[in-house]
């Protein structure tokens, strides 16, 4: 029986061993660590880290002591915003075409006016191919009549490439303007001195240098102007849906102007 304990008692003293120097290895630091692997790091990538965007909302007032309107509004290619409208507090005239370039946090980056010694307004703005800006509106100071359409072109910096401008002898307004397929352009407005009487619709089609049958080349005064501040505004919505009762008729008379 005693030589059977004593085996026993060996193989029980051994385990013991193992055991006291696993528990040791558990709880002192190894002289060579193992390496620290990608699934153990607590800190993101560094290319996880969003990118702080552009303000998501500002409230901007640009201009001077007299009336000056934004008409139209973009957002151009590079996320930023461009503004045409018209200006009585700078320019040549009475009141100049105005367009203001914004970054994408409303911080003013240029303003331009164009035009001459009486009214011009722009109605429409559009960013075009090249990176520039092409502005349809009405003109005063220039032009066959009381009022002409009035389309200008400036490069992505806002210097006046060329104005063009389309009419008769009464009043006529370009109020929408478009680049076409072909990379020149459409405008669309009223006129009064062609068509079927009173105010009709005006279509015009110009190619890529502004020209047409009926678009005359004219040179315009160009300045800069503005001041910009950011005064506290309160913004509500109210008002009354209605839905009228419409008649629809076909119908029309079309003419030509170009010989």
């Amino acid at each position: 029986m005693k030589n059977l304990l004593k085996p026993l008692s060996l193989a029980l003293f051994v385990a013991a061993t193992l055991l006291m120097q696993n528990a040791c290895n558990r709880t002192s630091p190894s002289s060579n660590p193992p390496t620290q692997t990608a699934h153990t790091q607590t800190s993101p990538p560094s290319d996880t880290i969003p990118a702080i965007g552009p303000s998501s909302h500002f409230c901007k007032a640009i201009g001077g002591k007299n009336d000056d309107e934004g008409n139209s509004l973009i957002q151009t290619s590079d996320g930023s915003y461009a503004i045409a409208g018209t200006t009585k507090s700078f320019g040549a005239g009475e009141r100049d075409v105005y367009v203001v370039k914004l970054d994408a946090n409303g911080n003013l980056q240029w303003t331009k006016t164009i035009g001459g010694k009486e009214d011009d307004k722009g109605y429409s703005l559009i960013q075009t191919s090249d990176g520039g800006y092409a502005i349809a509106g009405v003109t005063k100071s220039f032009g066959a009549g009381e009022r002409d359409v009035y389309v200008v072109k400036l490069d992505a910096k806002g210097n006046l490439q060329w104005t063009k401008t389309i009419g008769g002898p009464k009043d006529d307004w370009g109020l929408s303007l478009i680049q076409t397929s072909d990379g020149g352009y459409a405008i669309a407005g009223s006129t009064e001195s062609f068509g079927a009487g009173g105010k009709d619709v005006y279509v015009i089609k110009l190619d890529r240098n502004g020209d047409a049958c009926c678009a005359v080349s004219q040179t315009s005064q160009v300045g800069s102007g503005g001041r910009l501040g950011s005064p506290t505004s309160s913004i509500g919505s109210r008002g009354t849906l209605t839905s009228p009762t419409s008649r629809i008729s076909s119908g029309g008379t079309l003419t030509n102007q170009c010989p």
